[in-house]
Protein backbone atom coordinates (compact mmCIF):
# COMPACT_ATOMS: atom_id res chain seq x y z
CA UNK A 1 0.00 0.00 0.00
CA UNK A 2 0.92 3.36 -0.92
CA UNK A 3 -0.11 6.77 0.38
CA UNK A 4 0.96 10.24 -1.43
CA UNK A 5 1.53 12.66 0.68
CA UNK A 6 0.95 16.71 0.19
CA UNK A 7 4.79 16.95 1.20
CA UNK A 8 4.17 21.06 0.28
CA UNK A 9 1.32 21.86 1.83
CA UNK A 10 0.63 23.07 5.37
CA UNK A 11 1.92 25.80 7.36
CA UNK A 12 4.55 23.67 8.64
CA UNK A 13 5.57 22.23 5.56
CA UNK A 14 7.75 20.86 4.04
CA UNK A 15 9.89 20.09 7.38
CA UNK A 16 7.14 18.94 9.54
CA UNK A 17 5.04 16.96 6.59
CA UNK A 18 8.23 15.33 5.83
CA UNK A 19 8.99 14.19 9.34
CA UNK A 20 5.66 12.76 9.66
CA UNK A 21 5.15 10.93 6.53
CA UNK A 22 9.00 9.59 7.43
CA UNK A 23 7.31 8.13 10.70
CA UNK A 24 4.11 7.13 9.69
CA UNK A 25 6.15 5.21 7.16
CA UNK A 26 8.03 3.62 10.12
CA UNK A 27 5.49 2.78 12.37
CA UNK A 28 3.01 1.54 10.51
CA UNK A 29 4.88 -0.37 7.53
CA UNK A 30 3.13 1.88 5.24
CA UNK A 31 4.85 2.80 1.88
CA UNK A 32 4.55 6.89 1.46
CA UNK A 33 5.18 9.07 -1.49
CA UNK A 34 6.10 12.56 -0.46
CA UNK A 35 4.82 14.90 -3.42
CA UNK A 36 6.11 18.24 -3.85
CA UNK A 37 9.66 20.14 -4.63
CA UNK A 38 11.55 17.17 -4.95
CA UNK A 39 14.94 19.22 -3.71
CA UNK A 40 13.27 20.79 -0.73
CA UNK A 41 11.87 17.12 0.26
CA UNK A 42 15.29 15.42 -0.09
CA UNK A 43 17.01 18.09 2.25
CA UNK A 44 14.41 17.29 4.85
CA UNK A 45 14.95 13.56 4.33
CA UNK A 46 18.48 14.20 5.09
CA UNK A 47 17.87 15.89 8.45
CA UNK A 48 16.99 12.31 9.60
CA UNK A 49 20.29 10.55 11.03
CA UNK A 50 18.96 7.52 9.72
CA UNK A 51 17.98 5.95 6.06
CA UNK A 52 14.46 6.78 5.27
CA UNK A 53 12.67 3.11 4.68
CA UNK A 54 9.23 2.84 2.49
CA UNK A 55 9.42 6.43 2.12
CA UNK A 56 9.39 7.49 -1.61
CA UNK A 57 9.51 11.38 -3.73
CA UNK A 58 7.11 11.97 -6.24
CA UNK A 59 7.79 15.82 -8.00
CA UNK A 60 5.12 18.20 -8.31
CA UNK A 61 7.07 21.55 -8.71
CA UNK A 62 3.92 23.78 -8.12
CA UNK A 63 3.26 25.18 -4.66
CA UNK A 64 -0.64 26.27 -3.63
CA UNK A 65 -0.83 28.47 -0.79
CA UNK A 66 -3.05 28.41 1.78
CA UNK A 67 -4.75 31.60 1.14
CA UNK A 68 -4.76 31.34 -2.71
CA UNK A 69 -7.99 31.39 -5.07
CA UNK A 70 -8.70 27.71 -4.97
CA UNK A 71 -10.05 27.55 -9.08
CA UNK A 72 -7.59 30.42 -10.63
CA UNK A 73 -4.41 27.94 -8.44
CA UNK A 74 -5.68 25.19 -9.47
CA UNK A 75 -5.90 26.28 -12.93
CA UNK A 76 -2.53 27.67 -13.51
CA UNK A 77 -0.70 25.02 -11.43
CA UNK A 78 -1.46 22.27 -12.55
CA UNK A 79 1.25 20.27 -11.12
CA UNK A 80 1.17 21.04 -7.49
CA UNK A 81 1.33 18.22 -4.64
CA UNK A 82 -2.36 18.15 -4.42
CA UNK A 83 -2.62 17.73 -8.08
CA UNK A 84 -0.17 15.18 -8.36
CA UNK A 85 -1.11 13.55 -5.31
CA UNK A 86 -4.66 12.95 -6.55
CA UNK A 87 -3.88 11.78 -9.81
CA UNK A 88 -1.94 9.02 -8.49
CA UNK A 89 -5.03 7.51 -6.83
CA UNK A 90 -6.80 7.84 -9.63
CA UNK A 91 -4.13 6.09 -11.88
CA UNK A 92 -4.00 3.22 -8.86
CA UNK A 93 -0.36 4.13 -8.10
CA UNK A 94 -1.82 5.19 -4.41
CA UNK A 95 -4.16 3.97 -2.62
CA UNK A 96 -5.54 7.32 -0.36
CA UNK A 97 -4.17 11.10 -0.64
CA UNK A 98 -2.98 13.11 2.44
CA UNK A 99 -2.67 17.07 2.57
CA UNK A 100 -2.51 19.48 5.15
CA UNK A 101 -2.81 22.12 2.50
CA UNK A 102 -5.78 24.91 1.01
CA UNK A 103 -8.32 22.67 2.00
CA UNK A 104 -10.64 23.86 -0.20
CA UNK A 105 -8.01 23.59 -3.27
CA UNK A 106 -8.19 20.05 -1.67
CA UNK A 107 -11.63 19.57 -2.51
CA UNK A 108 -11.95 20.82 -5.61
CA UNK A 109 -9.04 18.70 -6.35
CA UNK A 110 -10.76 15.77 -5.38
CA UNK A 111 -14.28 16.55 -7.60
CA UNK A 112 -12.32 17.19 -10.35
CA UNK A 113 -9.89 14.67 -10.68
CA UNK A 114 -11.36 11.64 -9.04
CA UNK A 115 -14.96 12.59 -8.85
CA UNK A 116 -18.34 12.08 -6.99
CA UNK A 117 -19.30 8.84 -6.11
CA UNK A 118 -22.34 7.59 -8.60
CA UNK A 119 -25.69 8.88 -6.39
CA UNK A 120 -23.56 11.48 -4.48
CA UNK A 121 -24.77 14.98 -4.50
CA UNK A 122 -22.47 16.56 -2.62
CA UNK A 123 -19.40 14.95 -0.43
CA UNK A 124 -18.68 15.99 3.11
CA UNK A 125 -16.26 16.12 5.37
CA UNK A 126 -16.51 14.16 8.52
CA UNK A 127 -14.99 14.59 12.11
CA UNK A 128 -14.50 12.50 14.99
CA UNK A 129 -15.73 13.86 17.99
CA UNK A 130 -14.21 12.82 21.44
CA UNK A 131 -16.60 12.23 24.49
CA UNK A 132 -17.74 10.91 27.41
CA UNK A 133 -18.79 7.75 26.16
CA UNK A 134 -16.69 6.88 23.11
CA UNK A 135 -16.58 8.48 19.85
CA UNK A 136 -19.02 10.28 17.54
CA UNK A 137 -18.79 11.34 14.00
CA UNK A 138 -19.97 15.19 12.97
CA UNK A 139 -20.56 16.17 9.50
CA UNK A 140 -20.50 18.41 7.15
CA UNK A 141 -17.84 20.37 8.86
CA UNK A 142 -16.84 22.46 6.20
CA UNK A 143 -17.63 21.11 2.52
CA UNK A 144 -20.93 22.65 2.05
CA UNK A 145 -21.46 25.77 3.46
CA UNK A 146 -25.31 25.98 2.02
CA UNK A 147 -27.08 22.62 2.02
CA UNK A 148 -30.46 21.52 1.30
CA UNK A 149 -32.66 18.90 3.34
CA UNK A 150 -31.77 15.80 1.65
CA UNK A 151 -27.87 17.01 1.69
CA UNK A 152 -28.18 16.19 5.12
CA UNK A 153 -30.04 12.59 4.34
CA UNK A 154 -26.98 11.39 2.53
CA UNK A 155 -24.45 12.85 4.96
CA UNK A 156 -26.46 10.63 7.76
CA UNK A 157 -26.14 7.23 5.45
CA UNK A 158 -22.39 8.51 4.76
CA UNK A 159 -21.23 8.78 8.25
CA UNK A 160 -23.16 5.76 9.17
CA UNK A 161 -21.33 3.47 6.80
CA UNK A 162 -18.43 5.28 8.46
CA UNK A 163 -18.97 4.32 11.65
CA UNK A 164 -19.90 0.80 10.93
CA UNK A 165 -16.52 0.23 8.97
CA UNK A 166 -14.01 2.14 11.08
CA UNK A 167 -15.73 1.60 14.37
CA UNK A 168 -17.58 -1.70 14.29
CA UNK A 169 -20.87 0.17 15.32
CA UNK A 170 -24.30 -2.22 14.67
CA UNK A 171 -26.75 0.31 13.34
CA UNK A 172 -24.94 3.46 14.04
CA UNK A 173 -27.68 6.31 15.93
CA UNK A 174 -27.92 9.39 14.04
CA UNK A 175 -28.82 13.17 15.13
CA UNK A 176 -29.52 15.87 13.81
CA UNK A 177 -27.74 19.26 15.25
CA UNK A 178 -30.55 21.58 16.14
CA UNK A 179 -31.60 24.58 18.79
CA UNK A 180 -33.82 22.48 20.69
CA UNK A 181 -34.52 18.90 21.10
CA UNK A 182 -38.13 19.44 19.94
CA UNK A 183 -38.93 18.31 16.23
CA UNK A 184 -40.27 21.81 15.99
CA UNK A 185 -37.09 23.46 17.09
CA UNK A 186 -34.77 24.45 13.97
CA UNK A 187 -34.70 26.61 11.07
CA UNK A 188 -36.59 25.51 7.94
CA UNK A 189 -33.94 23.40 6.66
CA UNK A 190 -33.70 21.19 10.48
CA UNK A 191 -37.29 21.00 10.86
CA UNK A 192 -37.24 19.66 6.41
CA UNK A 193 -34.30 17.15 7.14
CA UNK A 194 -35.64 16.26 10.21
CA UNK A 195 -39.12 15.04 8.48
CA UNK A 196 -37.03 12.90 6.06
CA UNK A 197 -34.74 11.38 8.58
CA UNK A 198 -37.54 9.84 10.62
CA UNK A 199 -38.60 8.05 6.87
CA UNK A 200 -34.95 7.22 5.63
CA UNK A 201 -34.43 3.97 7.31
CA UNK A 202 -31.48 4.95 9.66
CA UNK A 203 -31.55 5.08 13.40
CA UNK A 204 -32.64 7.88 13.80
CA UNK A 205 -32.85 9.62 17.37
CA UNK A 206 -33.90 13.34 16.85
CA UNK A 207 -32.76 16.49 17.26
CA UNK A 208 -29.40 16.97 19.41
CA UNK A 209 -28.17 19.94 20.58
CA UNK A 210 -25.01 21.50 20.78
CA UNK A 211 -24.24 20.96 24.52
CA UNK A 212 -25.20 17.16 23.69
CA UNK A 213 -22.32 16.75 21.09
CA UNK A 214 -19.78 15.26 23.31
CA UNK A 215 -22.06 13.32 25.73
CA UNK A 216 -22.66 10.00 23.50
CA UNK A 217 -26.20 10.92 22.45
CA UNK A 218 -25.89 10.04 19.03
CA UNK A 219 -22.94 8.53 17.26
CA UNK A 220 -23.51 11.02 13.68
CA UNK A 221 -24.94 13.79 13.99
CA UNK A 222 -25.68 15.71 11.11
CA UNK A 223 -25.25 19.43 9.95
CA UNK A 224 -24.37 22.22 7.04
CA UNK A 225 -20.66 22.94 6.54
CA UNK A 226 -21.38 26.30 7.82
CA UNK A 227 -22.56 25.25 11.28
CA UNK A 228 -20.41 22.22 11.50
CA UNK A 229 -16.94 24.26 10.70
CA UNK A 230 -18.06 27.18 13.51
CA UNK A 231 -18.61 23.64 16.34
CA UNK A 232 -15.43 22.36 15.02
CA UNK A 233 -13.41 25.34 15.08
CA UNK A 234 -14.99 26.43 18.75
CA UNK A 235 -14.30 23.02 20.41
CA UNK A 236 -10.41 23.15 19.37
CA UNK A 237 -10.86 26.78 21.35
CA UNK A 238 -12.19 25.90 24.11
CA UNK A 239 -10.46 22.69 24.67
CA UNK A 240 -7.05 24.71 24.13
CA UNK A 241 -7.87 27.77 26.58
CA UNK A 242 -9.19 25.64 29.08
CA UNK A 243 -5.95 23.22 29.17
CA UNK A 244 -3.86 26.59 28.57
CA UNK A 245 -5.73 27.64 31.78
CA UNK A 246 -5.28 24.87 33.91
CA UNK A 247 -1.44 25.00 33.39
CA UNK A 248 -1.32 28.74 33.86
CA UNK A 249 -3.13 28.59 37.20
CA UNK A 250 -0.55 25.30 38.21
CA UNK A 251 2.81 27.49 37.83
CA UNK A 252 3.62 29.38 40.55
CA UNK A 253 1.41 26.77 42.85
CA UNK A 254 3.87 24.87 45.33
CA UNK A 255 0.58 22.66 46.56
CA UNK A 256 -0.30 22.12 42.95
CA UNK A 257 2.87 21.24 41.75
CA UNK A 258 3.96 19.01 44.99
CA UNK A 259 0.66 16.90 44.08
CA UNK A 260 1.61 16.92 40.27
CA UNK A 261 2.45 13.38 40.33
CA UNK A 262 -1.52 12.73 41.31
CA UNK A 263 -3.59 14.67 39.24
CA UNK A 264 -1.02 15.32 36.17
CA UNK A 265 -1.48 11.64 34.42
CA UNK A 266 -5.73 11.67 34.25
CA UNK A 267 -5.12 15.28 32.94
CA UNK A 268 -2.31 14.58 29.94
CA UNK A 269 -4.71 11.55 29.23
CA UNK A 270 -7.68 13.89 28.81
CA UNK A 271 -5.70 16.63 26.97
CA UNK A 272 -4.90 13.40 24.52
CA UNK A 273 -8.05 12.67 23.96
CA UNK A 274 -8.99 16.33 22.83
CA UNK A 275 -5.93 17.02 20.91
CA UNK A 276 -6.87 17.39 17.18
CA UNK A 277 -3.15 15.82 15.83
CA UNK A 278 -4.42 12.38 17.44
CA UNK A 279 -6.99 12.30 14.86
CA UNK A 280 -4.98 13.04 12.19
CA UNK A 281 -7.15 14.80 9.68
CA UNK A 282 -10.94 14.44 8.16
CA UNK A 283 -11.82 11.92 5.44
CA UNK A 284 -13.54 13.09 1.98
CA UNK A 285 -16.38 11.01 2.20
CA UNK A 286 -18.31 11.02 -1.64
CA UNK A 287 -15.23 10.79 -3.49
CA UNK A 288 -14.19 7.75 -5.56
CA UNK A 289 -11.11 7.58 -3.99
CA UNK A 290 -9.56 7.98 -0.38
CA UNK A 291 -8.70 11.44 0.72
CA UNK A 292 -7.93 12.71 4.04
CA UNK A 293 -7.66 16.59 4.36
CA UNK A 294 -5.75 17.55 7.75
CA UNK A 295 -5.49 20.51 9.58
CA UNK A 296 -3.28 23.68 7.84
CA UNK A 297 -1.08 23.99 11.15
CA UNK A 298 -0.47 20.05 11.67
CA UNK A 299 2.72 19.28 13.25
CA UNK A 300 4.88 15.70 11.91
CA UNK A 301 2.23 14.37 15.06
CA UNK A 302 -0.87 15.12 13.05
CA UNK A 303 0.54 14.26 9.93
CA UNK A 304 1.31 10.57 11.24
CA UNK A 305 -1.99 9.85 12.28
CA UNK A 306 -3.28 11.22 8.97
CA UNK A 307 -1.56 8.93 6.95
CA UNK A 308 -2.76 6.20 9.51
CA UNK A 309 -6.36 7.02 9.06
CA UNK A 310 -5.23 6.79 5.15
CA UNK A 311 -3.78 3.71 5.88
CA UNK A 312 -6.81 2.08 7.71
CA UNK A 313 -9.59 3.76 4.88
CA UNK A 314 -7.82 2.25 2.39
CA UNK A 315 -7.54 -1.20 4.15
CA UNK A 316 -11.19 -1.52 4.48
CA UNK A 317 -14.56 -1.54 2.08
CA UNK A 318 -15.72 1.14 2.57
CA UNK A 319 -15.33 3.08 -0.53
CA UNK A 320 -17.19 -0.05 -1.74
CA UNK A 321 -19.84 0.13 0.75
CA UNK A 322 -20.80 3.97 -0.50
CA UNK A 323 -20.61 3.14 -3.78
CA UNK A 324 -23.69 0.27 -3.11
CA UNK A 325 -25.64 2.32 -0.67
CA UNK A 326 -25.29 5.81 -2.45
CA UNK A 327 -25.92 4.25 -5.85
CA UNK A 328 -29.45 3.28 -5.26
CA UNK A 329 -32.01 5.20 -7.59
CA UNK A 330 -34.64 4.94 -4.99
CA UNK A 331 -32.59 6.52 -2.25
CA UNK A 332 -33.18 3.64 -0.09
CA UNK A 333 -30.71 2.20 2.63
CA UNK A 334 -29.30 0.08 0.71
CA UNK A 335 -26.28 -0.15 2.57
CA UNK A 336 -23.32 -2.87 2.45
CA UNK A 337 -22.46 -3.35 6.54
CA UNK A 338 -19.68 -3.74 7.78
CA UNK A 339 -20.80 -7.63 8.33
CA UNK A 340 -21.39 -8.25 5.02
CA UNK A 341 -18.30 -6.72 3.37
Amino acid sequence: MKIALDAMGGDKAPGEIVRGGILAAEEFGVEVALVGVTSAIRAEIGKFNHPAVGVSVVDAPDIIGMAESVMVALKQKPHSGIAVGLEMVKRGEASAFVSAGNTGAGMAAALMILDRLPGVLRPALAFVTPGFKGVGLLLDVGANPDCKPQNLVQFARMGSLYMEHMYKMSRPRVGLLSNGEEEEKGNRLVREAHKLLKTSGLNFVGNVEGKDLLRGLADVVVTDGFTGNVVLKLGEGVAETIFASVKQAVEGNIPALATAFIWSPPLLDVYKGYDFRKHGGVPLLGVNGHVILAHGRSDALAIKHAVRQAQMLAQGELLRALRVALASPTGENTMVSAEES
